[in-house]
């Protein structure tokens, strides 16, 4: 059997996806990135924000509509955890669902939906995964245990490694802790385990994630353990180039997990830290940590790495937000001349405290602050990219053709940030040496440099 596997979403669920890709081939099927040439269509799905959900929808839809004879399409991850029945309503060619904390049943749920389907002489849309569940064989089948997986055979240089999964924070405007539950946490010689496999299949990067990676192991009775994790790491994974660090929460960037990632090599100067806003009323609202936790994190990661590359997000719109709370938002980002930004509009999610909190802001409000914090950021990202013209990168390589290379530098981390374009054909997962000729809002161009 041949399966295709389409992932939506952020990078945590890129690593679900490639726990989904290890665990089938491990059961015997092959990934095919042809549907058409697929037994078996699945799609992980994001539920995180509206647009995710209508996003996953629409790929479930997309699959459905040229679903041959024979083939089953299933319905995975966040939006099944908390939209399941809605996924069942709007898209009838799905044959069955299984949950983020259920995937470790996926290979026999497959067999069931085929044998069910076959024996009884039903279509398999019929087939339900809360039905199929309920009658598989009794099996502990936890969220702790998903955290279990090994990667599947690497297939790009760099691979996103989860050593965590779950949230414990209160955020006001966030649905994961009922889609994901409680943080839970890989144990340090799991991570281990599969950083060295990852490394035996040719992986150069590491990315390490969690929804909050910073809380590593406190559900283990253990404060402060990213830091030894990944000092664990650069000593034990042998042949590791690049280690990378996404999704940190403000408060809890530690003494101890700055010095170990200034004093390693191997560990890219750049840090994930969503911030999501910096009005100390908004913040309230949100339930995040203050502006002060947040400048004193930002300069003590200055101080110990001048060089260090941040990235962070912010809400537009939240609930409440003046045009005051806002301006202040505007000046933190012109402040602290961030070196990757995203902005998002505030969506409203249901289940969450934001939801019913009054003054919800218009969607034209929410657009056009959205539109003037990234034309902000635009031109903070120009003259950043621009001070690097004429020095030299060592970059990674990730495609090539047509005469030219795209690859990352430290400053990039996969999927979300910019590029290198290199006028010359490079192998993939090549490390070179780039002298930066030119720079555009979010990407550099380069040429070879002499040795």
């Amino acid at each position: 059997m041949r399966y295709y596997l389409r992932t939506l979403g952020c990078a945590k669920n890129v690593a679900d996806s490639d726990g989904i890709g290890s665990l089938l081939e491990n059961a015997g099927l092959r990934a095919t990135d042809q549907p058409r040439d697929a037994d078996v269509l699945i799609v992980n799905t994001c539920g995180f924000l509206q647009a995710a959900r209508a996003e996953s929808l629409a790929a479930m839809r997309e699959l459905g509509a040229a679903k041959r004879a024979g083939q089953l399409l299933i319905g995975a991850g966040c939006l099944i955890s908390r939209y399941g029945a809605t996924v069942q309503r709007e898209v009838p060619q799905v044959d069955g669902v299984i949950d983020a904390g259920k995937w470790l049943a996926l290979p026999r749920f497959i067999e069931y939906l085929k044998t069910r389907a076959t024996s009884e002489g039903l279509e398999t849309s019929e087939v339900w995964f809360k039905d199929a569940y309920l009658n598989l064989p009794r099996e502990q089948i936890t969220a702790r245990s998903v955290v279990a997986h090994l990667p599947r055979v690497a297939r790009a240089p760099s691979a996103f490694l989860k050593i965590a999964d779950g949230c414990d924070r209160p955020c006001t405007f966030c649905i994961i802790p009922a889609i994901k539950g409680a943080h839970h946490s890989k144990t340090p010689d799991a991570v281990i385990a599969q950083a060295r496999e990852m490394v035996a299949q040719g992986v150069k990067e590491i990315v390490l994630v969690a929804q909050d990676s910073t809380a590593y192991s406190w559900d283990l009775g253990q404060r402060d353990a990213l830091a030894p994790l990944m000092e664990k790491i650069c000593n034990e994974v042998e042949g590791l180039q690049w280690l990378r660090l996404m999704y940190a929460y403000p408060g809890h960037v530690t003494p101890r997990l700055i010095e170990t990632m200034a004093r390693h090599p191997q560990i890219v100067k750049y840090l994930d830290v969503p911030l999501q806003h910096a009005h100390p009323d908004t913040l309230k609202r949100m339930r995040r940590p203050n502006a002060g936790v947040t400048r004193h994190m930002l300069d003590a990661l200055r101080r110990a790495m001048p060089e260090i590359a941040i990235r962070t997000t912010f809400i537009a719109g939240f609930p409440g937000e003046t045009d005051a709370e806002f301006e202040t938002l505007l000046q933190f980002i012109e402040e602290q001349q961030f070196d990757r930004v995203g902005v998002f509009e505030f969506s409203i999610e249901d289940g969450t405290p934001s939801a019913q909190m009054p003054d919800q802001v218009s969607s034209k409000i929410k657009k056009r602050r959205r539109e003037q914090a990234m034309a902000l950021q635009q031109k903070i990202s120009l003259k950043k990219n621009q001070q690097f013209i004429g020095t030299t990168l060592e970059v990674l390589v990730e495609g090539a053709g047509d005469g030219v290379s795209i690859a990352r530098s430290y400053r990039d981390a996969p999927e979300v940030d910019g590029v290198v374009i290199i006028q010359k054909e490079l192998p993939l997962g090549k490390f070179a040496r780039v002298q930066i000729t030119s720079a555009v809002e979010y990407d550099l161009m380069g040429e070879i440099s002499n040795p």
